[in-house]
């Protein structure tokens, strides 16, 4: 099979919804297989997988905590036994449990950095010892403009989204004369389910800091992903790409 005929297949964790669901249909609409991995919401990651096939490619839904290190084998298992390889592989998956320090458990710390920073340390394992092999890959991390910035509240989250900045680098690396490139992106302020939830006095204060006046669209994220999976980017890695509306300058 010549290289110009391959069909890539790309994993995108936490793909049900959200940011994870524009990039699994950013990605499709590229002409990538995709498996949409979820840990809960399976109508919700069904309907992602209408979405992608739409675009005329094949994809299917994963249940799979990536947290765990069987989570993670079970979903590249399936991956690979759908569309035979995993070319590039979205570690989108993360959940907030935000309070001040004083506050915080331990426990609400270790979940955050167990579902944000381990889960793409074991994705990024996985998917690395495959792409080596095959000597072509892509990895891309989803960190966030709290890493660089801070944010009074969210200690644990913005130590998870920081150590993503450390591991993509460091991978970058390790990965580079594999071709295989390592990037991430720190999204800013964006419309989804999480920021949803915030109340309406905090979303309008967060806004005044964003330069463009305006919050971003999950869309604007899965275009920097669906940049960095192709091959336009294969002489970029270990950046980090701030799409946030000048949130971070």
């Amino acid at each position: 099979m010549n290289e110009e005929t391959i069909i890539r297949t790309a994993v995108v964790t936490g793909g049900s919804r959200g940011i994870g669901r524009a990039i699994c249909v950013a990605l499709a609409k590229q002409g990538c297989n995709v498996a949409v991995n979820y840990c809960h919401g399976e109508a919700a990651a069904a309907e992602t997988v209408t979405l992608c096939k739409a675009a005329g490619v094949d994809a299917l839904a994963v249940q799979a905590d990536v947290s765990t290190a069987e989570g993670v084998k079970t979903l590249f298992e399936k991956a690979v036994n759908a569309f035979g390889r995993v070319d590039i592989l979205v570690n989108n998956a993360g959940i907030t449990r935000d309070g001040l320090l004083l506050r915080l458990s331990e426990e609400d710390f270790d979940k955050v950095l167990d579902t944000n920073l381990k889960s793409t340390f074991l994705c990024c394992k996985e998917a690395a010892r495959r792409m080596v092999r095959q000597r072509y890959g892509r990895i891309i991390n989803l960190s966030s403009v709290v890493a660089l910035r801070g944010n009074a509240g969210q200690t644990n989250y913005a130590a998870s989204k920081a150590g993503l900045i450390g591991l993509t680098k460091s991978l970058a690396r390790e990965l580079a004369g594999r071709n295989i490139t390592v990037n991430a992106i720190a999204p800013g302020l964006i419309e989804t389910d999480m920021t949803a939830a915030l109340p309406e006095a905090v979303r309008t204060e967060m806004a005044k800091g964003i330069p463009a006046g305006r919050a971003g669209q999950p869309e604007d994220v899965a275009n920097a992903a669906a940049f960095f999976a192709a091959e336009q980017s294969s002489y970029l890695t270990g950046q980090v790409l701030c799409v946030d509306g000048g949130m971070a300058m």
